[in-house]
């Protein structure tokens, strides 16, 4: 790891703050958020997105957050709230890059301060709206590969495209964990193969193929509203899923996003750039769940992981 002369020698953490995507959404995770002075950001995303989001972070069953819109709007303002209590409880955490996972991306623009929480708010309904409009269209579906290296999913899906299956790679989480993307019929296909050659499969709970070209309608649509938003310089890095290179603020980003909902999300790559260019010695992830935790220690299992998904001190959330 590399130490640069700029900055400190003292052996605090040098957090790599990660926010979750689409999945983690659950049934009242706004419930621990909802005595804290950071509440209030719910009233700012509901007025900016045109969604209730005091009711889908505290009454919505299962059901209303597995729609697209709503689980994207909520699950970014959860982590939202995460991350203003985090910095108004924790503010001697030493924050030097931000990431975030698919829809994450969001949140960690906002907590980089390249977007204001109004602007982020209107582009998280607007991405969430598109791609439930492609997904009643065009559905789609996604699997998780395990047990395998990304090339060799690759190799699988690659044998599809040749008989003219529609079939992509859509995340590569872990080292050992792949989503792929495409037609329902390609996925249910891929079952059987993956199955003879000894790995495990696991259809999501989704009908849509992100991080696929099946999202190109979404992403023109998106590119018009990300066309009228101002992207600041920024305060943090944010690495970036379609590339995983470290990026500031500046209208790059309405590049990025427009190919991020059609790309791969490199997050092994985006993890192994936070450590290994950005000197992060901790990873913290930071909303519902704690899923991106564990996908770091996977990736990376000699950085510690933490995670801050509620209201407590960080030293009791590892």
């Amino acid at each position: 790891m590399t130490t640069h002369p700029h900055e400190s020698s003292d052996s605090s953490p040098r957090y790599a703050v990660l926010f979750p995507g689409q999945g983690v959404q659950r049934p009242g995770m706004g419930e621990p958020w909802r005595a804290t002075e950071s509440w209030e950001l719910v009233e700012s995303v509901s007025r900016a997105s045109g969604f209730d989001v005091a009711e889908l972070l505290l009454t919505a069953d299962q059901e209303t957050l597995s729609r697209t819109d709503h689980a994207q709007i909520s699950v970014f303002t959860a982590s939202l709230l995460a991350w203003s209590e985090l910095r108004s409880r924790e503010s001697d955490a030493r924050v030097v890059a931000v990431a975030g996972h698919s829809l994450g991306e969001y949140t960690a623009l906002v907590a980089a301060g390249v977007l204001s929480v109004a602007d982020g708010a209107w582009l998280v309904g607007e991405r969430g709206r598109a791609m439930a409009e492609v997904a009643r269209r065009r559905p789609g579906a996604m699997a998780a590969v395990m047990g395998a290296d990304v090339d060799e999913v690759a190799a699988l899906v690659d044998t599809f495209r040749q008989e003219g299956a529609d079939l992509w790679v859509a995340n590569h989480n872990s080292p050992q964990q792949t989503v792929i993307a495409g037609s329902r019929t390609a996925i249910d296909a891929a079952a059987s193969r993956a199955a003879e050659a000894g790995l495990r499969y696991s259809v999501l709970p989704v009908t849509a193929a992100c991080h696929s070209p099946y999202m190109e309608p979404a992403s023109a649509a998106l590119r018009r509203a990300l066309e009228l938003t101002h992207f600041a310089a920024g305060v943090l890095p944010v690495v970036a899923n379609v590339d995983a290179r470290a990026h500031y603020g500046g209208s790059q980003w309405q590049e990025l996003s427009t190919r991020q909902l059609v790309s791969r999300v490199r997050w092994v790559e985006s993890l192994n750039t936070l450590h290994e260019e950005l000197d992060c010695t901790a990873f913290l992830d930071i909303g519902p769940g704690g899923t991106l935790a564990g996908l770091a220690r996977r990736a990376q299992p000699g950085v510690p992981a933490h995670k801050f998904t509620a209201p407590a001190p960080l030293a009791v959330a590892a």
